[in-house]
């Protein structure tokens, strides 16, 4: 079964230059190696931040963008992985794993299968 574990409020990572940004990547790195080697990594990648975001809406016909992201809220989206995983079990082990868990939160969810649905991983 897949699974997307989003990464929120990692907002604090630091970024290239910055102290401590190699040790951050080599955790990182050493993670996705991990569930390389178990074979239930698929993707991942990192988003940038959210007020780079464009929410699109579509209502009567009329198109509205709004700058940011969908929900105001504190803690925002700042990554995924996407893993093929055995079970539940598993990915909440992987999820607890992962090193952006220590500093913010990690919301596993399978990903859903709809017959006809001709894109996805599922």
């Amino acid at each position: 079964m897949y699974y997307m574990l989003l990464i929120y409020e990692c907002t604090d990572r630091p970024q290239p230059g910055d102290p401590g940004f190699e040790q951050a990547l080599e955790r990182v790195n050493a993670y996705a190696d991990e569930c390389r080697r178990r074979g239930v990594f698929v993707a991942g990648d990192p988003l940038k931040k959210a007020s780079t975001a464009t929410t699109v809406r579509v209502r009567e016909g009329k198109t509205m963008l709004t700058d940011g992201p969908f929900a105001e809220t504190h803690e925002h989206l700042g990554g995924y992985y996407i893993f093929d995983c055995r079970n539940l079990d598993e990915a909440l082990e992987l999820a607890a794993m992962c090193p952006m868990a220590q500093t913010g939160s990690i919301e596993v969810r399978p990903l859903d299968h709809i017959p006809g649905l001709t894109h996805g991983v599922a």
